[in-house]
């Protein structure tokens, strides 16, 4: 029975691939090809595009429109259905020609000989990465990534809104969550102050050497907050398991809980445990948690790396999941839209747990956020929390020596 079972399940997973495939072929008569006709594709100036010289070839590139197949785009180009079918099937590993995106790029290359015949056919995945059928000699399909090339930068801000003074300063959007990630033990990134000043060297990566791909890594960072200076280095070595920032003096910038379990977000309602609210006459009505408002979806973080033991939906508490942290701490994460774990999962420092929501007792999106030290509720503000270890010893003095002309650079960068 088992084997009649499992024969029926693989020949519904060759219906349902044979029959994507036939999405392929659809519209590879006449109509379709008078729509394709009807389209104006850009005759292309450049000599150089996907590795290929353009002036040995015909060149045509147009992008997926509503409607394209790969099977009607090729057969408008002189392709037989036969060669399609045996790319669509033989290939679909390497490309599966089922899934082009509209909007995304094609490049047509033909001879220039009188045949005029489809030679390459070249897909655009995305910014770097491309897939080219190579119908110049025997049929063959293959990716390939363009040549990305990294450049060293540098930049300096004094705004009280970093992503404003990103979008000034022409500096990727992304800069800022970067940041929000190195500094995420010691500062709130919503509680950005004007005189706040910070300066970063980094490294961006370029496609053909002309089209930036966004930030490859932050080298270094200073950032200066309510006038305490940070500074963040990010070091790698073989021995370590990966990449991680310290400060001047080895110490990682880890500490063992997030100081928020939601990105840039306010604190609504502090802990307090003589909290006395109107509504309810001014009864004693003590606030065990931390509320942090932000936007419903919002991504809720776990703060510190730990083990699952609630996730369910109770009363007030509404959607929530609990975390053990060790014999000592404990997380919990009320009033969520819905959660992204199960009881038993392990989680790291930053996972993503649940997302924002209203559910229990709760006036507007927001998380309150629960902490218990030895089985009692705390001000997680008011713990001396552990930090992570500090770099090893024994990599002090190539870590000293690595830093030393990055630091150096910092320093001498003007605000």
């Amino acid at each position: 029975m088992y084997k009649r079972y499992h024969l029926k399940i693989q020949s519904l997973k060759s219906f349902a691939f044979y029959l994507g495939l036939l999405f392929v072929f659809i519209a590879c008569g006449d109509t379709t090809s008078q729509k394709t006709q009807e389209k104006d594709p850009e005759i292309l100036k450049e000599s150089k595009a996907y590795g290929f010289d353009l002036n040995q070839f015909n060149t045509l590139r147009d992008t997926i429109k509503n409607g394209d197949t790969f099977g009607a785009i090729l057969n408008n180009h002189g392709v037989s259905h036969t060669t399609i079918f045996n790319i669509a099937t033989k290939f679909r590993d390497t490309f599966d020609v089922r899934r082009l995106v509209v909007g995304k790029p094609y490049l047509v290359l033909k001879s220039k000989d009188s045949l005029n015949s489809l030679q390459y056919f070249v897909y655009g995945k995305n910014k770097i990465e491309y897939a080219v059928v190579d119908l110049s000699d025997s049929v063959s399909v293959y990716t390939k990534s363009k040549p990305i090339t990294y450049v060293d930068k540098q930049a300096s801000v004094i705004e009280n809104s970093l992503y404003l003074t990103m979008e000034e300063n022409n500096l990727s959007p992304a800069m800022t969550d970067r940041l929000a990630n190195i500094y995420a033990w010691t500062v709130n990134f919503f509680k950005i102050q004007k005189g706040d000043r910070f300066k970063v060297v980094y490294t961006e990566k370029f496609i053909d050497d002309t089209i930036s791909a966004g930030i490859h890594r932050i080298k270094a960072s200073y950032f200066e907050h309510k006038g305490v200076p940070l500074y963040a280095f990010g070091y790698e070595n073989e021995k370590l398991p990966s990449l991680d920032f310290y400060d001047e003096k080895a110490q990682n910038l880890r500490r063992a809980f997030l100081k928020a379990p939601v990105k840039f977000s306010r604190i609504s309602s502090k802990y307090n445990l003589k909290r006395r609210i109107k509504y309810y006459g001014y009864k004693l009505r003590p606030h065990k948690g931390t509320d942090f408002s932000a936007n419903i979806g919002a991504p809720i973080l776990a703060t510190a790396d730990g083990t699952v033991t609630k996730a369910e939906r109770k009363g007030g508490n509404g959607i929530y999941v609990k975390i053990r942290h060790n014999s000592t701490y404990e997380t919990q994460y009320l009033h969520m839209k819905k959660y992204n774990v199960r009881v038993g999962d392990f989680v790291r420092q930053g996972d993503v747990i649940g997302w924002v929501g209203m559910t229990g007792n709760s006036g507007g999106p927001h998380v309150c956020y629960r902490f218990w030290k030895n089985g009692r509720q705390v001000d997680p503000f008011k713990q001396d929390l552990p930090a992570s270890k500090p770099l090893s010893s024994e990599f002090h003095e190539d870590y000293f020596s690595y830093i030393e002309a990055i630091k150096d650079q910092l320093d001498e960068i003007a605000y």
